[in-house]
């Protein structure tokens, strides 16, 4: 028996959800995702889901409570009516950050967050570069963590860079910069910074060598773009020839679009996993669409294919 594939969304970003479905040739799914007059989310599903295979395409992006809360309410519509299968697909986790007590007396809230979206009901999550790996053990359902790698890696092949050099900001992004640097063929160095705060952090020294070559900051998320700045300085002070940045969510909170402005960066370059307003592009930002990698995720799992090749 065959199951009807449905993809659905709320409004953290539907612009990516049209385009994924029409990646898989198919409408994009009516359903209603309004509110209370006292600000209460509202769902009405418009359409029949009974024994269907439902995808919901809502990162948890700022802003991140009501977009959280308009996925679990969208889960427990879907459950109710029917659906055979409910997949959140997360292209964005939100709250991932707190993923451990790093400190004493504070939540760990990516773990919070995945025992909501199980209670809701959901099934299976499809997610988009993670803050960090190990969320994918708070869930006691199957997880499929894909990675924008290979669409970055896509567009830095065709900038002509000169003896380039991967860089990650911070230790915690190695393992990223370090795949990223093997796939082009280029250097990798590291730059140590020490945290002072949330969306505080200090760059304190390099790791490798930039002189004279073209380098391409490489981060999960550029939220304020702090930690961006920081390492940019400091790879113009350490006479880096070219520099570029490539983050995968442009969260771009408070003061980022003017740091990145400002900031001696070639270009900034970021996917659409979160809806990037006009009047940010601006700021010498290139959005790059995830939708192509995100649907063909979405049909293998649908066709029960495996996605692994899909995991670089």
């Amino acid at each position: 028996m065959t199951y009807d594939l449905k993809v659905f969304t709320g409004n953290a970003n539907r612009p990516l959800a049209e385009e994924i479905a029409q990646c898989l040739h198919l409408p994009l799914s009516d359903a209603e995702v309004s509110r209370f007059s006292d600000g209460e989310v509202f769902v009405q599903v418009n359409e029949n889901v009974r024994g269907t295979d439902v995808f919901v395409v809502q990162p948890t992006c700022p802003p991140v409570n009501d977009n959280l809360m308009e996925l679990l309410v969208m889960i427990d519509a879907l459950k109710r009516a029917s659906a055979r299968r409910i997949t959140a697909v997360l292209s964005y986790y939100g709250y991932a950050r707190q993923d451990r007590k790093a400190q004493p007396r504070v939540p760990i809230t990516a773990k919070l967050v995945a025992d909501l979206l199980e209670a809701a009901g959901v099934d299976r999550v499809l997610a988009l570069d993670l803050h960090a790996g190990q969320i994918q053990g708070f869930f006691n359902i199957p997880v499929d963590h894909l990675f924008a790698a290979p669409v970055i890696i896509d567009y830095l092949g065709k900038k002509d860079l000169k003896d380039a050099v991967i860089v990650s900001p911070d230790a915690g992004g190695v393992e990223r910069a370090r795949a990223i640097a093997k796939r082009l063929r280029a250097g990798l160095a590291i730059i140590d910074k020490r945290r002072e705060g949330p969306n505080q952090s200090v760059a304190m020294h390099l790791i490798g060598e930039v002189r004279g070559r073209d380098t391409v900051v490489i981060d999960d998320m550029i939220d304020t773009a702090g930690t961006l700045v920081q390492a940019v300085t400091t790879l113009e002070r350490e006479g880096a020839r070219r520099i570029l940045a490539c983050g995968v969510h442009p969260v771009l909170s408070g003061p980022a679009i003017e740091r990145i402005k400002t900031a001696p960066l070639e270009e900034t370059v970021v996917t659409n996993s979160i809806p990037v307003a006009s009047e940010k592009r601006a700021a010498r930002l290139t959005v790059l669409s995830v939708a192509p990698l995100l649907s063909e995720a979405i049909r293998r799992i649908h066709d029960e294919e495996s996605v692994s090749t899909l995991f670089v």
